[in-house]
């Protein structure tokens, strides 16, 4: 399991080409596109090459413009818009077979202290009372249909524990809400920028989906056509991604064919240390 994160480190660790321009390799997780997840996770990594270590990310939005070929590399294009005195911005283009398939906009700033308040989280079952959404998966094994059952199955080098009695084979009506315990399985370096660009990836994990909750429908359902079309982070202050984090999600509003996913990242003493937000394609055909 180890050498899965090791994997996935290295995976968003990326191959320098030229001044701003670098090179990642893509990741099968067996859906036949690239994880929205892994493109976030690596455009950031990207853009913090870029940016003098004392300056840290505090938000990046992204567009999902083609899905990615899991079969080809992407290289990552760096714009270095503004160097400020405070902040600096970054714009980066993730390009397969001459188009581009993701754009991320960045914003990094110094250190600085400031007025403070956050929402208070939740509460909830600590992580440890509750199985791993593995073990819910393995307890509907024959009903996973064969053409998934490898992917479904597969490890992961990060683990995942939704508070929530959320059964993907099931199809009933739930309020649009989802809280996820998350962290990876083994320790990770001391770097703020890989936490981060962990944070990116995974904050892709499980959360469209929560947009079709009140719908009485899931990925699995038959016609159904899911996939992210733009995604925010804000980041607020320090973490760990290799400490448990808990995604606290609420979906506001589906119209028009798309969902409207919010959320806010807590460490397990209540820091409220990320915002996350997702638009996404919640097609029924």
């Amino acid at each position: 399991m180890a050498s899965l994160l090791d994997g996935l480190v290295q995976l968003l660790a990326l191959e320098k080409l030229e001044e701003n321009l670098y090179r990642g390799q893509s990741e099968d997780l067996g859906w036949g596109v690239v994880f929205g997840g892994q493109v976030l996770g690596q455009a950031l990594t990207a853009a913090i090459r870029t940016v003098p270590q004392e300056r840290a990310v505090h938000s990046l939005h992204a567009y999902f413009l083609r899905p990615g070929d899991v079969r080809a590399p992407i290289v990552y294009e760096v714009d270095r818009i503004r160097d400020g005195s405070s902040f600096t911005t970054r714009r980066v283009v993730a390009i397969q077979h001459g188009e581009a398939i993701f754009n991320l906009a960045a914003s990094f700033q110094k250190t600085e202290q400031g007025f403070e308040h956050a929402d208070e989280m939740p509460q909830v079952p600590p992580p440890e009372s509750l199985p791993s959404d593995a073990e819910r998966l393995q307890r509907h094994g024959d009903a996973v249909p064969a053409v998934l059952r490898e992917r479904a199955f597969a490890e992961r080098p990060f683990e995942s524990r939704t508070v929530e009695d959320d059964d993907p084979m099931t199809m009933r009506a739930q309020p649009p809400e989802r809280h996820v315990w998350f962290r990876a399985l083994h320790r990770l370096p001391d770097t703020p920028s890989v936490h981060q660009a962990l944070l990116a990836y995974t904050s892709d994990y499980a959360f469209l989906t929560t947009a079709l909750k009140p719908h009485g429908v899931t990925w699995l359902t038959p016609g159904m056509q899911v996939a992210s079309l733009d995604h925010a982070v804000w980041f607020h202050a320090p973490f760990r991604a290799d400490e448990w984090l808990l995604h606290v999600m609420h979906s506001p509003r589906a119209a028009a064919a798309r969902g409207l996913v919010l959320g806010r990242v807590y460490t397990r003493e209540g820091v409220l240390v990320a915002t996350t937000a997702q638009d996404g394609l919640t097609r029924q055909r």
